[in-house]
């Protein structure tokens, strides 16, 4: 069946999001084109809606960092896949679209039982997670993991990948009902950090050893407590900087409990690299989805010309776990 020439997609004008017509993009020679039925909604999508985080020069203009759906057309190279597979992808833009352009590399078959809507959860979330907690910080069973932001997409992920590699794991929220649901998804503990000062309740909960791993997504001023709170051969991972990316770092507690300090960012890393994650996933984690031990959290899906309903509330902070666009 032959494909339309024009596609409903949302672009970015003058700091606000806008339905408009494209045309459907063509697949090089890597890449597959796939119809999109759901795309996840990234607070890098924020801010590139507020001109903070431009897109990587050979990425799409359109937002949206994820998506589900089926391949359509393939390029000239591709033999892992054919027209019909039902996929999710990583993608460094063009989400928010009818139809998405996709390296056939970070395309990975949906899991077993997984709705499209779910699946368009999958891919940011868990290849950040598994890259900075698994790959970057070599959580191992036993060790404890301090997770801020638990309720995010980002958070309800960590939570149960590091308990389904038997590490334990200690959450920030901003509410009683947030930090409620995390102790239902798998958390050790949840501290309120808008009621409780969550370097001493770490103390206390680790008889003042620390953690073994923290993911930041806040930054400023959490660096310095965060460094209060790891124990001897930590390592912290920032992966954003919510609060701002400036701050002050007593290096002498670095040197004596021997601390790890690191970061990235994803979307502008290779296909190369992101690829080792997808194989990664494939193993360790795809399993785990279709036996359904671990499943995305979804809070709320919009229809895509409804994008800016789903920022507004990804701005509010209200939701627990992602935010989906369904086409």
């Amino acid at each position: 069946m032959p494909l339309p020439a024009q596609m409903l997609a949302i672009e970015i004008e003058n700091g606000a999001l806008k339905p408009v017509q494209r045309a459907i993009p063509t697949p090089s020679a890597n890449q597959v084109l796939i119809k999109v039925a759901a795309a996840g909604v990234n607070r890098p999508d924020v801010m590139q809606r507020k001109g903070l985080y431009p897109a990587p020069p050979d990425a799409s203009d359109i937002p949206g960092l994820e998506v589900a759906g089926t391949i359509v057309a393939l390029g000239d190279n591709i033999s892992s896949f054919n027209a019909g597979d039902r996929v999710c992808a990583l993608v460094t833009g063009g989400g928010y679209a009818e139809y998405c352009l996709a390296s056939a590399a970070l395309c990975l078959p949906i899991p077993e039982g997984l709705s499209f809507t779910q699946a368009a959860a999958l891919p940011e979330t868990f290849f950040t997670v598994w890259s900075n907690v698994f790959d970057r910080a070599h959580l191992q069973p036993g060790e404890t993991l301090l997770v801020h932001g638990g309720s995010s997409g980002i958070g309800t992920t960590a939570i149960q990948l590091a308990k389904a590699f038997n590490a334990k794991v200690i959450v920030t929220a901003g509410s009683t009902a947030k930090c409620e649901f995390c102790l239902q998804l798998g958390a050790d503990a949840a501290i309120n950090y808008k009621e409780q000062d969550f370097v001493e309740d770490i103390k206390r909960l680790t008889d003042n050893k620390g953690v073994d791993v923290i993911l930041d997504m806040i930054g400023g001023d959490y660096f310095p407590r965060n460094i209060k709170c790891m124990a001897d051969d930590a390592r912290l991972v920032q992966i954003a900087v919510q609060m701002g990316p400036k701050t002050e770092l007593n290096l002498l507690p670095v040197m004596l409990k021997r601390l790890t300090i690191t970061g990235s960012t994803l979307r502008a890393r290779d296909d190369a690299f992101k690829a080792a994650i997808a194989d990664k996933l494939l193993e360790n984690v795809w399993p785990l989805l279709a036996s359904g031990n671990i499943k995305p959290v979804i809070h709320s899906t919009f229809a895509l010309t409804d994008a800016a309903k789903a920022h507004q509330l990804m701005e509010s902070s209200r939701h627990i776990g992602k935010i989906i666009l369904t086409v």
